[in-house]
């Protein structure tokens, strides 16, 4: 798609950026990834995951100090986007980030660095 601009262009960044730039299709996965986390316990609970390995909702609700139910409506929203997996042990389900999961490395981008001689929190 050529646009007629009434200025002058640089035809050859124009071209290497165009070949660089996020596709519609990737573009898309970065929107909905940040629309995951732009909820806070859900942002929590990928930091708190990629921190412990595995969690169930109980130990998941007590690292983030929010009810059990906060908890479960924010996995399954996780689940259903593909960032988590459950795996049963008897009557307790416990999860983890999936591996191609792409949310936890948009995370990472955005999580200032530890400050040192912080406290943790």
């Amino acid at each position: 798609m050529a646009l007629e601009h009434d200025h002058p262009i640089n035809p050859q960044r124009v071209a290497a950026t165009r070949r660089r730039v996020l596709s519609a299709q990737d573009g898309e996965q970065v929107a909905d990834t940040l629309r995951l986390l732009g909820d806070p316990v859900r942002a929590r609970i990928v930091s708190a995951l990629r921190e412990a390995g595995e969690l169930c909702v109980g130990d998941l609700a007590l690292v983030l100090d929010v009810s059990d139910s906060s908890v479960s409506h924010a996995l399954r929203l996780l689940r259903t986007a593909g960032v988590v997996r459950n795996r049963r042990d008897g009557r307790v389900i416990y999860y983890r980030l999936a591996p191609d999961a792409v949310a936890p490395r948009v995370l990472d981008a955005l999580t200032p660095p530890p400050v040192p001689g912080e406290r943790e929190r």
